[in-house]
């Protein structure tokens, strides 16, 4: 089994609280099935939800954190057993150390700033610079746009294959997690 996951999602609560709960839900589970949860570091929103979930249920949490969210208040406070946190310089240095520890990677809702990461391990997984699975945990179907846009440009010539060969989408997290598993 997968235990290291490297987890992108909103640094936001954004508008639907089930979204937040959701969060929250997927750390403890990853918590009670002794898997490492690998992330930004955030203190809120779903970053904050998601961490909190994993320490109350006595997980490991693994947070990569630029100094500069840190002069800005906007990481998790360390101190809670089982949390370890490293501050680098840059973003580059943070999902770079995020991509290496972690054996593969979830994508949760969020921005701009979680597609920019779920695009950038899914391009490299592509490009075969690595052989970790990448997946999106579709709560309330908030990735259906994407998967269809994504299908839309397989169509058209611009992705080889279908995502659905390269990318794991579910609903639910025990079906994401042994999928995940099975394409390491």
């Amino acid at each position: 089994m997968i235990k290291h996951l490297a987890v992108f999602l909103g640094s936001r609560d954004g508008n639907d609280p089930a979204l937040g709960e959701s969060a929250y839900e997927v750390g403890a589970g990853l918590a009670e099935r002794g898997i490492e949860l690998v992330y930004g570091a955030g203190g809120g929103g779903l970053m904050g939800q998601i961490s909190q979930g994993a320490i109350d249920a006595n997980g490991r949490v693994f947070g990569v954190i630029p100094r500069f969210m840190v002069e800005r208040e906007w990481g998790r406070v360390e101190g809670a057993p089982g949390m370890q946190t490293v501050v680098v310089d840059t973003m580059h240095e943070r999902k770079a150390m995020m991509a290496e520890r972690a054996e593969a990677f979830l994508a949760l809702p969020g921005g701009i700033g979680t597609l920019e990461e779920l695009f950038e391990v899914w391009t490299w997984q592509t490009l075969s610079l690595h052989g970790k699975p990448v997946g999106l945990l579709n709560i309330n179907g908030f990735w259906d746009p994407l998967v269809e846009m994504m299908e839309r440009i397989a169509e058209a010539g611009f992705l080889h294959g279908s995502p659905a060969e390269t990318l794991v989408v579910g609903d639910d997290l025990d079906d994401v997690l042994a999928r995940l598993d099975a394409a390491r």
